[in-house]
């Protein structure tokens, strides 16, 4: 029964975007494939990117796809497996064009410099792409860009003395943070305005005998600018690792 099982699971392919996915997908060749007309592999990536863009993965389509890029859905299914294989290539393509956005300066003098202007850059990239949040939280990255972005971000770190164990725990609570943060704000479904006035209102509504705190603090919970938020939440956050480090 178990070499039955390990027979079965040998045999289902792993899902798109996942470890074993990535590590033992094949070479891709380079140029066109066959097709009517063909399409490169590039272009297809880069047009899906433009589509999630605009309507959101949610409403994302090979046929979609296929008919923005004038060609067959048999053509794009030479490339790729389907539509969930498509999207990983869509995140890591983000992420590298975010890669490409690192400004050619001096190297940081700080690791609060070096962290905070990563996160603001990624946090900007994702405000441009708010579409695209959906296919974060679904999914850890690790496409080669993905990795590229965590690679150069840990190494930072390092230069400053961080041991390995801390680099890695400062990343990745950085990374969530910004990517939390950003759903919340830019994600299709993310509350407007409107909404916080409306929970100001029902704040400052409350029984100030059952709930004096949150009467008193309604203003600051809900009328502080979501960008000025971020920044005071991501230094909340270095702080935290600066006093960590420091006990180390």
């Amino acid at each position: 029964m178990a070499d039955h099982a390990r027979q079965t699971a040998a045999r289902v392919p792993p899902s798109p975007g996942t470890p074993d996915w990535w590590a033992t997908r094949p070479a891709r060749p380079a140029g066109p494939r066959r097709g009517r007309p063909p399409r490169s592999f590039e272009l297809i990536v880069e047009a899906a990117s433009e589509l999630v863009d605009e309507i959101g993965p949610a409403a994302f389509s090979m046929r979609t796809l296929a008919e923005r890029l004038e060609t067959s859905t048999a053509t794009l299914y030479r490339h790729v497996a389907g539509k969930d294989e498509l999207m990983v290539y869509v995140v890591d393509r983000m992420l590298g064009a975010f890669g490409d956005s690192a400004p050619e300066t001096a190297r940081p003098t700080s690791w609060q410099e070096a962290l905070r202007s990563t996160s603001v850059r990624l946090h900007d990239a994702l405000a441009q792409h708010p579409n695209l949040l959906p296919l974060f939280v679904h999914q850890i990255p690790i496409g080669p860009n993905a990795l590229a972005a965590r690679e150069d971000t840990i190494a930072a770190l390092s230069r400053f003395g961080f041991s390995p164990k801390l680099a890695a725990r400062a990343f990745t609570t950085v990374a969530h943070y910004v990517i939390g943060f950003a759903a919340l704000e830019y994600a299709p479904d993310a509350p407007g305005p409107e909404q916080a006035s409306a929970l100001s209102d029902y704040y400052h509504g409350l029984d100030p005998q059952l709930y004096p705190s949150i009467v008193a603090s309604a203003d600051d919970l809900t009328a502080v600018p979501l960008e000025e938020e971020f920044l005071e939440g991501l230094q909340f956050i270095l702080d935290g690792i600066d006093r960590r480090r420091r006990r180390r």
